[in-house]
């Protein structure tokens, strides 16, 4: 317990034979209890998991392969079936620092915010440390995040060590959460539509300790960023027209169409006067009118978002 409040651990853990004993062996005497996600190893991460003879874990296995997602809602079910007040993610690979969990628990478990998440961007090593492909993708990953979420205080979206509240939690709509790699910037959506507020948590990063991604950038940053430009659309219109109304959703539509239109008619420009069709200035003049315009649209309705969400951390 931390403050008063129980503690849990859910560990999702797909081939971690070989790591998810020393990760399991690393958490602190605060948490209650440690729910290890086996989603369907073909290894023994599930016999290696419960053989390190903790009371407090329990194994929970998956059949087929549902994702890393999908592994930490099955904690996060039972975690919400025993009424634990704090529930954190630890992944089982053995890179998330055990000290640093006690720091994630506390402003959740004194009532500050509803989720806390750590953020190794923080540290000014980061950048030697974090292999620089995965970096880069973070970052882009990042930026399109704080837009889809309106969560624009919080860096490092792929960060998956996290701890959320109780009643969070509650309120979330397991069903509808990504289920794969994606699922840290969707949580972040679904948190933002029921106003959770959130905060960044200094965190080590730590590779190298061998571990095995597999994760290819060229795959998951076209998939995750499909994935944001859906759950961007569906936070604005369940959180600024269904549940609320605010007329930053108008500036948003009318700032991506003025723009949309203005590159479609740009390029149709070039296009024509590659093959010496005249362009007259009216037609130049039209397209740099929309261009403007939309730019400054979005750039109002980002500015409202902020706004709309500055109490949020």
């Amino acid at each position: 317990m931390l403050e008063g409040k129980r503690v849990a651990v859910v560990v999702p853990a797909h081939d971690e034979e070989r790591l998810v004993i020393d990760t399991l062996g690393g958490i602190p005497d605060l948490v209650d209890r440690v729910y290890v996600v086996d989603d369907a190893s073909a290894d023994a991460t599930a016999e290696n998991a419960g053989s390190v003879g903790d009371p407090r874990v329990e194994v929970i296995r998956h059949e087929r392969n549902l994702g890393v997602g999908a592994a930490i809602v099955a904690g996060y079910r039972r975690a919400a079936e025993e009424g634990i007040d704090v529930t954190c993610v630890m992944a089982g690979d053995n890179q998330m620092d055990p000290s640093e969990l006690a720091g994630l628990v506390e402003p959740v478990a004194r009532g500050e915010v509803e989720y806390a998440k750590a953020n190794r961007l923080f540290s000014g090593e980061a950048w030697e440390v974090i292999p620089h492909t995965r970096f880069f993708g973070n970052a882009v990953l990042s930026l399109l995040t704080k837009i889809a979420s309106g969560y624009w205080h919080v860096a490092d979206s792929q960060a998956g060590y996290t701890a959320i509240s109780l009643g969070a939690l509650r309120r979330l709509d397991l069903d509808r959460l990504y289920p794969r790699y994606g699922f840290p910037n969707d949580v972040l959506v679904h948190l933002n539509v029921q106003n959770a507020r959130v905060r960044d948590v200094p965190s080590r990063p730590i590779y190298d300790v061998g571990e095995v991604s597999g994760i290819r950038l060229r795959s998951v940053v076209p998939r995750i960023s499909w994935l944001l430009f859906k759950a961007f659309w569906w936070r604005l219109a369940q959180k600024y027209v269904i549940r609320d109304f605010h007329p930053l959703v108008f500036f948003y539509a009318f700032g991506a169409l003025m723009t949309l239109v203005g590159l479609f008619l740009g390029a149709l420009e070039v296009v024509l006067r590659i093959f010496g069709n005249q362009i007259t200035p009216a037609t130049i003049v039209l397209v740099a009118v929309l261009l403007i315009a939309g730019l400054q649209l979005t750039l109002f309705a980002m500015w409202f978002d902020m706004e709309a969400n500055k109490d949020l951390r």
